[in-house]
């Protein structure tokens, strides 16, 4: 297989997210991408019956306080009602209560990131058949009956990673990773793609990897752990939002001027890109996906039919 990816050009870019962002289109796919055409259906107006949309994510995070703002934004003049519920620390347990408590309330639709594709498959299967629309988001339940899933390809943006690491050490060096749970289908995947970009085209070393289980404290304490045992590392490599963030603190604390590889767009994170604390962000273009949300359980409220993946594709940011 060839992983000789790059990241979408700006244009091409733009143009995908306009169309993704643009409102509830009606296509005949059901698999791939979508099928433009003329018809364009608008969201719920005041004046016709209020939708109820959940959102649930693993764990409070800045980079889903980011998303719950952006489809605020989106349904605030629409008659949607948004429940946006997280708990404190990656939890499974209280994701699937949380999808029960939905559940009874009879939303209209439901947004989740599974923190276990496969545990959480029998609460997302009891949603749909109480006729609730479900989909998934940055990581997926593709055993599950949900609609839809939202996001990027995961496996390619850790080859993306990988890719960009390469370019950075000129295909030679060693390099940490940090990960969050590892039951996570979505990270699992970027995990994949990584190390098989690594493995096939690189002579780069990974030291260690580690899974901090979606938790800052933990980041912290295993990234400063491994700096520990492998001082001559040549970058960290972080595939999710906890890791990203948290590595900016301990490249604070120590003044490290090492390669620090960042997944997830934040104004937080890319300060610290400014700021010299990161060297690159691989992006799913994050910031677009409240509003992906609420157009995609919008459409699928009118019975149009979708594709089951929509893709909001992979930017690499620098200086």
């Amino acid at each position: 297989m060839n992983f000789r990816f790059k990241a979408v050009p700006t244009l091409t870019l733009l143009l995908v997210i306009t169309f993704i962002l643009c409102g509830c289109m009606e296509t005949r796919t059901t698999m791939g991408t979508w099928n433009q055409n003329e018809e364009v259906h608008s969201l719920p107006s005041k004046d016709v019956p209020e939708l109820t949309f959940g959102i649930i994510y693993p764990m409070v995070n800045d980079t889903y306080e980011m998303i719950t703002e952006n489809a605020e934004a989106s349904a605030s003049d629409h008659n949607i009602k948004l429940i946006v519920q997280a708990p404190d620390e990656a939890n499974l347990e209280q994701q699937i209560r949380i999808m029960e408590m939905m559940i009874k309330q009879e939303v209209d639709g439901i947004a989740i990131i599974p923190v276990d594709s496969e545990a959480l498959i029998d609460v997302i299967n009891k949603a749909v058949s109480s006729g609730i629309i479900v989909i998934c988001f940055e990581s997926d339940s593709p055993s599950s009956k949900r609609n839809v899933f939202i996001g990027a390809d995961n496996y390619k943006t850790g080859a993306i990673i990988a890719q960009t690491v390469d370019n950075l050490l000129g295909g030679k060096g060693m390099v940490l990773v940090q990960s969050g749970m590892p039951q996570m289908l979505g990270l699992t995947q970027r995990l994949n793609g990584l190390q098989d970009y690594l493995e096939e085209y690189t002579e780069i070393d990974v030291l260690e990897v580690r899974h901090n289980h979606a938790s800052e404290e933990k980041a912290i304490q295993q990234l400063e752990e491994m700096i520990s045992a492998h001082p001559h590392f040549s970058a960290l490599i972080n595939l999710d939002f906890v890791s990203s963030s948290s590595s900016v603190l301990v490249w604070k604390a120590k003044g490290l001027k090492r390669y620090n590889v960042a997944l997830g767009l934040t104004p937080y994170v890319n300060q610290s890109l400014e700021n010299g604390q990161i060297t690159r962000i691989i992006s799913q273009n994050e910031q677009n996906w409240g509003q992906a949300i609420i157009n995609t359980l919008c459409s699928l409220s009118q019975d149009k039919t979708l594709p089951e993946f929509i893709n909001t594709e992979i930017t690499e940011i620098d200086k």
